[in-house]
């Protein structure tokens, strides 16, 4: 009996820069993926793979996954209060350098992004992030991987503990 929600990944694609990898390893686990973006934005063919235009709106892309994912879905963004969101609503969070977005961590992460955002409005704090790397690149594969291999487990202790 196949599954009637399979785990769902959501793409926050505007300005991420792992989405061909997300593509290969949801292809190879046969995991759809939702790659949603303000406008138009290119995805390969594959039956798997659908792409979102929310719409030019300031949080359109946002709004469109913070509405749809939830539990046993994936989320990867670089968005902290889209992720703040996505980790109320059940779903695992990964930012596109691996970083895990959880409960336990997110109260603080967008505390310090607030804290960053004041700062830099008053001219206290210049520059951005520091640049993506190739070791950035291979810890978001790890978590990702180790993501789904987490919800597959999830999903197949379900059962059992609906009969118990």
């Amino acid at each position: 009996m196949p599954e009637l929600n399979p785990t769902r990944i959501y793409v926050d694609a505007d300005a991420c820069p792992v989405k061909d990898e997300i593509y290969r390893v949801a292809i190879r686990h046969g995991l759809p993926v939702s790659v949603v973006a303000g406008n138009f934005i290119r995805v390969p063919q594959d039956p798997l793979i659908e792409r979102i235009a929310a719409g030019s709106g300031m949080d359109a892309a946002d709004d469109w996954i913070a509405e749809r994912a939830g539990k046993g879905d994936i989320v990867i963004t670089s968005d902290i209060p889209l992720a703040s969101r996505c980790v109320k609503s059940g779903a695992e969070v990964i930012a596109p350098n691996g970083k895990p977005f959880t409960e336990q961590s997110i109260g603080m992460t967008l505390a310090v992004r607030n804290l960053m955002t004041d700062l830099r409005s008053s001219g206290e704090v210049t520059g951005g992030p520091k640049s993506y790397s190739p070791r950035d690149r291979s810890a978001f594969l790890s978590a990702l991987d180790q993501a789904i291999r987490r919800i597959q487990r999830q999903r197949a202790q379900q059962p059992a503990q609906d009969q118990g």
